[in-house]
């Protein structure tokens, strides 16, 4: 009776699979996360509907469309179904002509829940299918889905409190180790482009210029220079990731110590190209270098290759840190093929230049074009070297390097750079010129362009085209934007309009750490997790965490070109509650806040420390900026994201994050 039913309910959509469309209006995709016990799983089947069309509910009357059926292949000694499946997403309920009766449906999207009883300590594949019924306004289409998901055992610790993933992340992930060590080849590609990398390059091809080695002598140090970058990266960085765990790359790239050092490098090589002195090594390593002479330099080169690793951790830590939080999680394979796969590629240009100077030391040692390059490049030394000087400012709120001095800085290093290159000043191995070369023109025509684009940056302009370069735009004593806004919001206040938006500060308390840390645009928030919480539940609205950092470059990009979008600005301001968790801040913390690690089993002292345990442990990540949406029971409502400079998909990310929200809160 009832398969006789479906059928006529099938005739009376019209032609029903003749006239379906070759693309099936409905995607389907799984995740899973825990809920509350580690034995028992929530798996989320989501549907992703064409504008257009819509599909029934898994509950309907009889006489009526095909409803919506997940089926589980069973198999008692691995799992069993707790309850029946719901959907998270509230049914539409209207009156259907077709089939003359009162139907619930879903449109655009649908999540369905179904909890599961795990039995198995060890991890298998959980397969099923959904069989549903699709319409339109002219027809509708009778499918099947079929899927299948990898299922953690009972008591993996690591499968607690991570990001749901979908079929096509557990793809990504299952790859194999070939895949890794493409991506992490990309990857190594990637970070060559970064502010911390790419400065080295001629401090690379300055060290083998002045080799007077022979040409097969040259072309041996240049491969032990690459080799040397290979296995620092491979071997010691694997080795610092078994022995001091994954924050090692967080302390290089945000402690003072080693970002002061890095300046007064960077400054120095500035002043070597500029011609105050040459670099040389101490004596005693000349004279090793000396030793190892007929071997082609290994000991120089070796040095070299030490000096851009540990230089560049600055901008290759959040790369790199994300390998070794998977080397100090027990893989020992995997993290060793990606930091193989990153050095193979971030080695490849350092021994291109290395392999082949003599086609610059050919060229006058002294005066005409080359001593110009070499100047311009000690100019741009000399300004990169200021971000790392900046990194130490912000993390330990020394407010020497804010935002406008920094910038200040910057427009007079660039416009005596400018200068120079039309030839207004001059340095004491330069050539006389009698005119300006068309190609000094243009550089100059350039530089000063750059540097007239900087000026209103000491007023508060953005300047999202090097927000990342800077320092965050909080730290700005005189930003014009931020006083005309306040005096708006004064003259509001007065006149009684307050757009309906409610303070955080007036019904929670007050955020900690607000002396030294503040939100972009205005932005009010909070800077711990449990304070935030607390005003997400009071406020009913669901937490936005924001893992962020001060030595964080795209941090302040996203800050800058997609947290300033008018409509996502809306969104954060009135529909979440912030919390900024900043990973590599060193205030210390009271001894009763600190916490013992789950992940490392080592204690946390400070702000930075504390926050970046919490990242790894709960969501397996050590990169910034990540940015996650959790529910008042600390559940995840959507998949978590990272840098995208596109403000459509983030405003898509958040839209998802609140429409789940609401989503479960109806279900309450």
């Amino acid at each position: 009776m009832k398969k006789s039913l479906s059928l006529v309910s099938l005739f009376l959509c019209g032609t029903i699979l003749s006239f379906a469309q070759l693309t099936k209006p409905v995607a389907w995709s799984l995740s899973q996360q825990t809920a509350g016990d580690d034995a028992v799983i929530e798996l989320a089947i989501k549907a992703t509907i064409n504008p257009g069309w819509h599909i029934y509910s898994t509950k309907l009357p009889e006489g009526g469309p095909v409803k919506t059926a997940v089926t589980f292949i069973p198999d008692s000694s691995k799992f069993t179904l707790i309850g029946e499946i719901s959907s998270l997403t509230p049914p539409n309920k209207e009156f259907d002509k077709i089939f003359n009766m009162d139907l619930e449906f879903f449109s655009k999207e649908v999540v369905f829940v179904q909890k599961i009883k795990l039995h198995s300590k060890d991890p298998f594949e959980l397969k099923g299918s959904v069989e549903y019924q699709s319409c339109n306004d002219e027809t509708c289409t009778l499918d099947e889905h079929d899927f299948s998901i990898n299922i953690k055992g009972v008591g993996d610790a690591s499968a607690l409190n991570k990001p749901p993933l979908d079929k096509d992340d557990q793809g990504i992930i299952h790859h194999g180790l070939w895949w890794f060590l493409v991506f992490s080849f990309i990857a190594g590609l990637a970070a060559i482009l970064t502010p911390c990398v790419f400065p080295m390059i001629p401090m690379t091809v300055s060290f083998f210029m002045n080799s007077n080695k022979s040409r097969l002598q040259a072309r041996m140090q240049a491969f032990v220079y690459g080799g040397s970058i290979i296995l620092i990266y491979t071997l010691i960085g694997t080795l610092v990731a078994l022995t001091l765990g994954a924050d090692f790359a967080n302390w290089i790239s945000t402690h003072w110590i080693p970002n002061v050092l890095f300046f007064i490098v960077f400054v120095l090589f500035a002043f070597s190209f500029f011609g105050a002195f040459e670099i040389v090594l101490p004596g005693s390593w000349g004279n090793q270098t000396d030793r190892f002479a007929d071997k082609g330099g290994v000991s120089g080169a070796f040095f070299m290759a030490l000096t851009l690793v540990l230089v560049s951790f600055s901008c290759t830590g959040p790369i790199v840190g994300a390998i070794l939080v998977e080397s100090a999680g027990g893989m020992v394979i995997k993290p060793i093929v990606g930091m193989l796969g990153f050095s193979l590629a971030f080695a490849l240009p350092f021994t291109l230049f290395a392999l082949f100077p003599q086609w610059l030391s050919n060229l006058p040692k002294s005066g005409g074009w080359l001593n110009s390059v070499k100047v311009v490049l000690g100019f741009v030394e000399l300004a990169l070297g200021l971000k790392f000087l900046s990194i130490a400012d912000q993390t330990y709120h020394w407010r020497i390097l804010d935002r406008e001095v920094y910038i200040a800085f910057w427009i007079v290093i660039f416009a005596m750079m400018g200068f120079y290159l039309l030839g207004k000043m001059k340095f004491a191995h330069d050539s006389e010129s009698k005119h300006i070369t068309v190609p000094r023109l243009m550089l100059s025509l350039i530089t000063f362009t750059f540097v007239v684009y900087l000026i209103p940056g000491l007023f508060g302009a953005p300047l999202k085209a090097i927000s990342g370069y800077l320092p965050p735009m909080t730290s700005h004593d005189f930003d014009l934007h931020k006083i005309i806004r306040d005096e708006v919001k004064l003259v509001d206040n007065k006149s009684g309009s307050n757009f309906n938006v409610i303070s955080s500060e007036a019904v929670c308390e007050k955020p900690k750490f607000h002396e030294f840390l503040e939100l972009p645009h205005g932005l009010e928030g909070f800077f711990d997790f449990e304070q935030g919480l607390a005003c997400a539940k009071v406020q009913n609205k669901p937490l936005f965490i924001d893992f962020t950092g001060h030595g964080c470059v795209n941090c302040r990009e996203m800050e800058a070109n997609v947290w300033s979008d008018p409509r996502v600005l809306e969104k954060l301001k009135n529909e979440f509650v912030i919390v900024a968790l900043y990973v590599d801040d060193k205030t210390p913390l009271p001894e009763s806040e600190w916490i013992t690690s789950s992940y490392d089993h080592k204690v946390k002292k400070n702000i930075g420390k504390k926050f970046a345990d919490f990242q790894i442990s709960r969501f397996g990540v050590n990169a910034q900026p990540y940015y996650v949406l959790l529910d008042h029971n600390q559940q995840l409502l959507v998949k978590p994201t990272a840098r995208d400079l596109n403000p459509d998909h983030f405003l898509d990310f958040l839209d998802r994050g609140l429409l789940e929200f609401k989503s479960r809160q109806v279900k309450k």
